[in-house]
């Protein structure tokens, strides 16, 4: 019984030796390599390369979570539709007519975000 599993076990005994084997290189060579100089300006917070001018913790519109929300959906549909267009010819009617009605489920939903303004950008 060992037999069969022995493969395995090297397989991931070898693969957790190279890993330990890389971290533990790259971890020595940055070590003697490294040149520490202490700058202030090195150690300054910074926004995309430029001195912060405003606070952090400022408030944002609700409207970037939401068309981050409108996005993560409609992405996550589209991820539904690729494993069902590939066995549509052996679920049969009835998991065409139970895609149809997911699919009509987000298109009410569209088109009532649609309706209260959620898509338009002031």
């Amino acid at each position: 019984m060992l037999e069969l599993y022995l493969p395995i076990l090297m397989f991931l005994a070898v693969g957790v030796a190279v890993g330990t084997v890389s971290l533990g290189a790259g971890y020595g060579i940055g070590q003697l390599l490294r040149v520490y100089k202490d700058d202030p300006e090195k150690n300054a917070p910074y926004e995309c390369g430029f001195d912060a001018f405003e606070d952090a913790r400022m408030k944002f519109d609700v409207r970037y979570y939401l068309v981050a929300i409108l996005f993560i959906l409609f992405d996550l549909e589209i991820a539904f539709f690729f494993p069902w267009a590939v066995v549509l010819d052996e679920i049969g009617l009835q998991g065409f007519y139970a895609m149809m009605i997911f699919l009509s489920v987000l298109v009410v939903g569209f088109i009532y975000e649609w309706k209260k303004g959620a898509l338009e950008w002031e």
